[in-house]
């Protein structure tokens, strides 16, 4: 009780001093400070292309989640991972995080040469008012298109295209770039679903193989996949198994 009433006393003065200090400071400072947000006209140029610049940074910065995500190599390799955990048994080892953040540092190592070039051709030119930003959206367009369609099949491409009701296309590059995402995107879906079966056909075997030993020894109640995951665990440090799927995802990609 007496722990409690200290704690209680504790409270009150913290309280009681917050409150002296925000009216003290009320009372010398004339008021709380305001933001004022104002719309006029103005013969200053300059003040109207840094407001285009700040209007068009925070566009980039909402949906620069979502680029990274569905126009990078991050979906290909985020689905191996988690397929090669599944195939492991391990359940949440390695956690979330450790998946994500693996998958983040390999999209921008594989991604490199395409973020300079964006950032040299683009917004280098953009931020030094060398040209319009309309060219700079262009120029930033087309290496992360180049990147897509080098990863993206012309049966998903063809499938999108009709989906749109669009007219065929001459060339690749009369091909919009709302129609290349999603198809990039299911190609991407469909490569990691095939690396993924891959990655699980040796556990699958291990997994069939130790079953049989278990029934054959009359274990039926034993489950398998408790006996078997430490031979997993085994048989991919063996091969050294982390530097083969880092290796062979980032080989995967056509830069």
């Amino acid at each position: 009780m007496n722990i409690k009433a200290g704690y209680l006393k504790i409270a009150l003065l913290a309280m009681l001093g917050v409150a002296v200090f925000t009216a003290t400071a009320h009372a010398q400072g004339g008021g709380l400070p305001t933001l004022n947000i104002s719309m006029g006209e103005t013969e200053n140029a300059g003040q109207i292309a840094t407001g285009l610049k700040i209007m068009i940074l925070l566009t980039v910065l909402s949906v620069a989640p979502s680029i990274f995500i569905t126009m990078t190599s991050f979906v290909r390799i985020i689905v191996v991972m988690h397929f090669l955990r599944q195939a492991l048994g391990t359940q949440t080892a390695p956690p979330n995080q450790v998946i994500a953040g693996l998958a983040i540092f390999m999209t921008i190592f594989i991604m490199q040469p395409v973020f300079s070039k964006v950032y040299n051709d683009a917004f280098l030119p953009l931020s030094q008012e060398k040209i319009a930003p309309e060219v700079a959206y262009e120029k930033a367009v087309e290496p992360m298109r180049e990147f897509m369609l080098n990863q993206t099949r012309e049966k998903d491409l063809a499938l999108f295209v009709e989906m749109a009701r669009l007219e065929a296309p001459q060339t690749i590059e009369d091909v919009p770039t709302y129609v290349v995402i999603p198809a990039f995107i299911i190609s991407e879906m469909r490569t990691s679903f095939t690396i993924g079966f891959l990655i699980y056909i040796p556990f699958l075997v291990l997994d069939m193989v130790i079953a049989s030993v278990l029934m054959s020894m009359g274990m039926m109640m034993l489950p398998p996949v408790m006996i078997s995951m430490p031979f997993k665990l085994m048989l991919f440090v063996l091969v050294d198994g982390w530097y083969l799927i880092a290796g062979s995802l980032m080989k995967s990609f056509t830069i």
